[in-house]
């Protein structure tokens, strides 16, 4: 199915770029996420009209997005689980907490997919980097420290 794009896409294209994609991405994610439209020729016209509101609402989106990036620069975010006198986690350190703690930080639009960790699930006391996407053109590094609670 051929579809235009409303806004860019990681590994598919810009905003206003026509591509194929298979049928069941475009119906069951880009369509109903409003990140694609089908290609018809009046949907393209009207898409060439809305054009230039489209991109403006795209640079407000990327700008704040780096807004949000310069304070979350270089933060180090603490995260504490109950761990054995090991070291070892009961349990682990998952995005879905990274994204708790980064709003109890007061970063409260922050999803758990936005949070990337490089090595999975993190499963022992120390401190580890995480990578939060922002836009698809906007990631910043931030470190998360494990803090064994024992019990």
């Amino acid at each position: 199915m051929q579809v235009i794009l409303l806004e860019k896409v990681v590994n598919l294209g810009d905003l206003g770029d026509v591509v194929r994609v298979r049928n069941g991405y475009a119906r069951n994610f880009l369509i109903p996420q409003k990140m694609a439209r089908r290609a018809t020729p009046d949907a393209i016209a009207e898409f060439e009209a809305r054009r230039a509101e489209l991109e403006k609402l795209q640079a407000d989106r990327l700008a704040a997005a780096q807004a949000l990036a310069s304070k979350l620069n270089d933060l180090r975010v603490e995260v504490t689980q109950k761990a054995g006198v090991d070291g070892r986690l009961f349990g682990s350190v998952t995005t879905m907490d990274v994204a708790a703690a980064l709003a109890a930080l007061g970063f409260e639009g922050i999803a758990k997919s936005q949070v990337r960790q490089a090595d999975g699930a993190y499963k022992a006391v120390g401190e580890y980097p995480a990578t939060i996407v922002l836009h698809p053109d906007v990631s910043v590094d931030i470190t998360v420290a494990v803090l064994g609670d024992i019990a």
